[in-house]
């Protein structure tokens, strides 16, 4: 049983360690701290104006990511009125016409079972995962929340390593700033927000 959570490096990642060297918090501190519910778009850019942008990019970062663009896909999650995930979805599609990437949504469910096998609390939509076209179990988050363009292809190419047998170590270090900006929930009685 997990006494406490330990919030680490990815914000939008916390990991039940239980007793350790670290802070501990609680679920609900670590949440507040690492995701961001917005409803308008004053919110989002309020959120994303916060966010650093990379600017330095490895030399092989163009020859990556369209160099695997037809073996890969991206998946996303997404819910009416999301204002994140219109802007997650715009950002991807643009990136994915730019690289050779398919993108998709998939539905909650599936979300959630993914979230779940990889250890990640489920915060809201939108979140992104890329994975190899023929193999739904292997996949690796690459937005909770959504980003800038830069990092997001920044996550794209570390996910492309990943898969294609960089050191996960290394690219879950690198990969480690997810915004946690994500759309308000929609009330569970199906009346909207």
């Amino acid at each position: 049983m997990m006494r406490g959570l330990v919030l680490l490096g990815i914000p939008g990642l916390v990991m039940g360690l239980g007793s350790a060297a670290a802070q501990t918090v609680s679920r609900q501190e670590a949440m507040r701290a690492a995701i961001h519910p917005v409803a308008d778009a004053k919110s989002m850019q309020a959120w994303l104006s916060r966010v650093p942008e990379t600017r330095d990019f490895p030399d092989d970062f163009a020859t990556t990511l369209r160099g695997h663009g037809a073996a890969f896909v991206i998946e996303m999650t997404t819910a009416p009125g999301c204002l994140p995930c219109g802007d997650l979805w715009t950002k991807l599609t643009a990136l994915g016409a730019r690289y050779g990437w398919q993108v998709r949504t998939i539905s909650g469910q599936e979300a959630m079972i993914r979230s779940g096998r990889l250890g990640l609390p489920w915060v809201g939509n939108p979140v992104a995962w890329a994975r190899p076209i023929g193999d739904d179990a292997r996949v690796v988050p690459v937005a909770i929340g959504t980003d800038h363009s830069p990092n997001l292809a920044r996550n794209l190419y570390l996910a492309a390593k990943m898969l294609t047998g960089v050191r996960p170590a290394v690219g879950v270090r690198a990969m480690s700033k997810f915004t946690g900006i994500v759309g308000v929930p929609q009330r569970r009685d199906g009346q909207g927000q």
